[in-house]
């Protein structure tokens, strides 16, 4: 599951990846090019919730490999270069696949995988961080191919995930989840109450987050490029952007072990804000250390943020993970025009001011979540200090 993630979530930075390169050889402007981004990120925000809901009242297994498929097919057909509608429209049919893809996934890791915790959730969603870090890589190098076939050299990730996600076993196994077992609960576990306030809130922090990490993706090359670094430094920053990440999703798990979820999503939002800063305002040479620390920063809460609306919503599993998942893709794609608004109006600096202001009001809000009392075996051995 976590190496079919890195399969999926590849497309997710690829569309960032391509901005630069959208920019150059399309000559769009930079309210065009974070357009391209929305458009893979707007269906997930509508769609990605409702197939959760879907799952929730019964088991879609196969929309892991079907989504898998639609999210490599829709990056590579961008290499058609039929006109600005049809690009949107290929990238939007990589959304939806990214769409179909994560909340089945993630109930999948959580419910037929014997009721795994954030661990085993930290892991799942490394296999998404590492598939992200790939993919500045990935379309460096299938573009470097002349011709339609270095397009379609970025379908690759998708066949081999579709091999991996099509079997769909863990679903199958003995003592895994009845098919019409209430929310995908645990073997054996009763669902217990819901929190809806406190997912409420946890739906803001993941939404102030989506648009922090999301903005720098799409636009810290293009940044780096404008400060001097070349292409080959932006590509660079956002590798080391995305490469940090994965550090961060597994820091979480170890860090909620210790001081329990809330408290460890706390801290790391309380630590994105100075790193963000010093992308923006640091000597070149160290915003590369900045970028992967901002985004370990913001990855640290990822797994504990899924986990933690799953537990908030113990009947209604699916939906709690297309919610946080799906608004972790999706909203900061939606901002990222008005971003590239503020770019073209005024400078991309300014414009990126306000996201190193954002992991602080995610910070204020962290401060009143409560620690779930339905917590899973591995998180009740967890320290449930208070956020503060």
């Amino acid at each position: 599951m976590s190496a079919g993630h890195a399969c999926v979530d590849v497309y997710q930075g690829a569309v960032a990846a391509l901005v630069p390169f959208l920019v150059s050889e399309r000559a769009y402007g930079y309210a065009a090019a974070s357009g391209i981004v929305l458009a893979a990120s707007l269906l997930s925000s509508v769609v990605q919730p409702l197939f959760g809901v879907l799952s929730d009242r019964r088991p879609m297994p196969w929309l892991i490999p079907l989504g898998t498929a639609a999210a490599g097919a829709g990056v590579a057909l961008v290499g058609a270069d039929a006109g600005y509608p049809a690009t949107v429209a290929a990238v939007a049919l990589s959304g939806l696949g990214v769409a179909a893809y994560h909340p089945a996934a993630a109930r999948l890791v959580r419910t037929a995988l014997g009721g795994a915790g954030h661990t085993a959730m930290s892991w799942f969603a490394l296999g998404g961080n590492i598939g992200f870090a790939c993919a500045p890589l990935l379309v460096f190098g299938a573009l470097s191919v002349p011709g339609a076939a270095g397009w379609w050299l970025l379908a690759l990730p998708a066949a081999l995930g579709v091999l991996l996600g099509r079997p769909a076993p863990a679903s199958r196994r003995p003592g895994g989840p009845a098919a019409g077992s209430p929310g995908g609960a645990a073997p054996g576990a009763a669902p217990g109450p819901e929190d809806r306030r406190a997912f409420a809130r946890l739906s803001l922090v993941v939404i102030v987050r989506s648009v922090a990490f999301t903005g720098l993706s799409t636009f810290i090359a293009l940044y780096v490029r404008e400060r001097g670094g070349g292409d080959t430094a932006g590509t660079v920053a956002l590798f080391a952007l995305f490469a940090g990440s994965a550090g961060g999703t597994l820091l979480g798990a170890r860090l909620a072990s210790r001081w329990g979820r809330v408290a460890t999503v706390h801290r790391a939002y309380a630590a994105a804000a100075p790193a963000i800063a010093g992308i923006l305002f640091l000597p070149l040479p160290l915003v590369y250390g900045c970028a992967a620390l901002a985004a370990a920063a913001l990855y640290v809460p990822l797994s504990l943020q899924v986990t933690l609306g799953q537990d908030y919503l113990p009947s209604r599993m699916g939906t709690a993970s297309g919610v946080t998942l799906g608004l972790t893709v999706s909203v900061g794609g939606v901002a990222s025009p008005l971003i590239g608004a503020a770019a073209d109006a005024a400078s991309l600096g300014t414009a990126l001011l306000p996201l190193a202001v954002l992991p602080l009001l995610a910070w204020a809000l962290v401060r009143r979540l409560p620690e779930p009392v339905t917590a899973r075996p591995e998180e009740a051995e967890a320290e449930t200090a208070p956020a503060g």
